[in-house]
């Protein structure tokens, strides 16, 4: 399974405030098959197959366009690791499982 890690930010919105390309962000991937999210305060991360989270990543790089943005910048981070089962979850438990 892969873990992204995404950060989509419209340019020139007239506005400092992103917060409602965010939530649009949300409701496209609320209609993406075959991969969980979550919203974090800066980013958002996207787990699924590598072909899912690829197809999520593209649809909320062009959400913003589709809300009227003229150019979007879209960072991302993935780990995509192949010799066992992984997810945001089981990595946060292994470090809390060092932590004790």
């Amino acid at each position: 399974m892969a873990i992204a890690e995404v950060t989509v930010i419209p340019i020139g919105t007239g506005t400092t405030s992103l917060s409602p390309y965010v939530a649009e962000l949300q409701r496209v991937l609320e209609r993406q098959e075959g991969i969980q999210y979550s919203l974090t305060s800066m980013s958002t991360i996207i787990e699924g197959s590598l072909d899912s989270v690829f197809a999520a990543i593209r649809a909320i790089h062009e959400s913003p366009f589709h809300s009227g943005a003229q150019r979007v910048s879209t960072s991302i981070k993935i780990d995509d690791r192949r010799d066992k089962e992984s997810s945001s979850e089981q990595k946060l438990r292994s470090v809390q499982a060092k932590l004790q």
